[in-house]
């Protein structure tokens, strides 16, 4: 199972400090109601997201994977050769003609969310979601610098929903045109022809501005996340690159934050964008403490990253470390993508959660976990799921074979994804809307 990967000045980390173990303290969650506020325009004062009036805005959210952008890890899928987006794209294509694919891929995004879903996210005490979506929900494949006639259905409906429900929206550009990686989660597994082609490039600006222009005057949304982890290149080549498209971008809008993807090795590529002119933004990065190769789930890897106890990469000391650097180029931070609770057990992994999302606002970092919802071929939390909500236990996705597959059971199986019960994660809902936090670490 692969999500999308961490910063490697911190992906590395290995730990030197003793095991920790669980706080004796017993602390329950106690219900508290869930506040919201209408959505106004965020913008960066130094290293803080603020509301107008200056007052840090805490922005803490989940990612909205798989439905603008298919990984089909989070759906049951993958077997028999069409594990990416592309590939089943083509094959419906091949086997029911392009009009038929869209019909499809339309009854496949109508019921990954629904009304339920943006009921539920609310019901974590969430207040801003990242939503990841790739070229083509914008632009017409067949027609170059086209919007499709339904451009704006999908970022429209879910800038509504979350406005309706006191969030905010980061738009992430997840898949560009070409792919701007090898992986699948830019659309097209093993391609990365995005950095090689100007063509691929110019489009790129030419769909932000297009973005940029419809909404520069929506307060509910938060940021624009020009290009999710840009690793098919240099650190330097992708830096240039996304400096084009901020200037892109700041042509048509002042008014919103534009945030700056890491490269796998950091953000020393950028320099301090400050002194370059750029305003208004922030650095994203992907921390993962406990996966893709930096330890493994439990309470001792989140403690050094959260409370720096440990050693890692280049004397690495965890968020302490990220903190300075962002201090020193006065500047903001997007915790793009994380994982806090699964592996760790329902109850620790409610803990960690709250935990983490309390540490990153109060360094003034906004935070988006990966992800809300994975639906898998079993069903159930069992211990700790990368979803915030799966499906119940004994209530089946089924894996379908694409290639063979009847169009009645590719319907059927998209329409389970609107209707299938659910399984959220219970004790993360309980910490994240608890008027007491929990001490996973023990007292300081």
């Amino acid at each position: 199972m692969n999500a999308c990967g961490s910063d490697s000045t911190v992906n590395s980390h290995q730990t030197n400090s003793e095991s920790a173990k669980p706080s004796s303290t017993i602390i329950v969650p106690i219900p508290q109601t869930i506040v919201t506020e209408q959505p106004v325009m965020l913008r960066i004062e130094g290293t803080r997201w603020v509301r107008p009036d200056g007052t840090q805005k805490n922005l803490k959210g989940v990612n909205l994977g798989n439905w603008l952008m298919q990984e089909f890890w989070m759906m049951g899928q993958g077997a028999n050769g069409i594990d990416d987006q592309c590939k089943l794209e083509a094959l419906l294509d091949q086997r029911f003609g392009y009009a038929e694919r869209e019909r499809l891929y339309r009854l496949f995004r109508q019921n990954w969310m629904r009304s339920r879903d943006w009921d539920q996210i609310a019901q974590f005490g969430l207040n801003v979601v990242r939503l990841p979506f790739i070229w083509s929900v914008i632009e017409d494949e067949k027609k170059p610098r086209t919007l499709r006639a339904d451009a704006w259905e999908y970022l429209d409906d879910a800038i509504t929903q979350a406005e309706q429900r006191g969030m905010h929206v980061i738009l992430d550009l997840h898949g560009a045109v070409g792919s701007q990686g090898w992986e699948h989660h830019s659309g097209c597994a093993g391609k990365n022809l995005y950095w090689n082609s100007a063509e691929y490039q110019e489009r790129t600006i030419w769909l932000w501005q297009q973005v940029a222009g419809r909404y520069k005057d929506r307060a509910a949304v938060a940021g624009y996340s020009l290009l999710n982890e840009p690793w098919g290149a240099s650190p330097e080549v992708m830096a240039r690159e996304i400096k084009r498209l901020y200037q892109a971008v700041r042509a048509v809008d002042r008014n919103h934050v534009i945030i700056l993807p890491g490269h796998s090795s950091g953000i020393a590529a950028y320099g301090n964008p400050a002194e370059q002119g750029m305003q208004n933004y922030a650095f994203e990065i992907h921390p993962y403490p406990g996966f893709f190769g930096w330890a493994q789930p439990s309470l001792q890897v989140h403690l050094d990253w959260l409370r720096c106890g440990g050693i890692g990469l280049n004397g690495s000391t965890g968020v302490c470390e990220w903190q300075v650097r962002l201090k020193n180029l006065n500047a903001a931070l997007f915790v793009g993508e994380f994982q806090p609770w699964a592996g760790l057990g329902p109850e620790l992994g409610g803990q960690i959660t709250r935990v983490t999302y309390d540490t990153y606002a109060t360094l003034g970092w906004a935070a988006t976990s990966w992800s809300y919802k994975l639906l898998s071929n079993n069903g159930g939390q069992g211990n700790g799921t990368w979803g915030l909500v799966t499906n119940q236990s004994g209530q089946a996705i089924p894996a379908l074979n694409f290639q063979t597959a009847s169009l009645a059971e590719i319907e059927a199986l998209f329409t389970l994804f609107g209707s299938i019960p659910y399984e959220p994660q219970q004790a993360v809902k309980a910490w994240m809307t608890s008027a007491v936090a929990p001490e996973p670490f023990g007292r300081p």
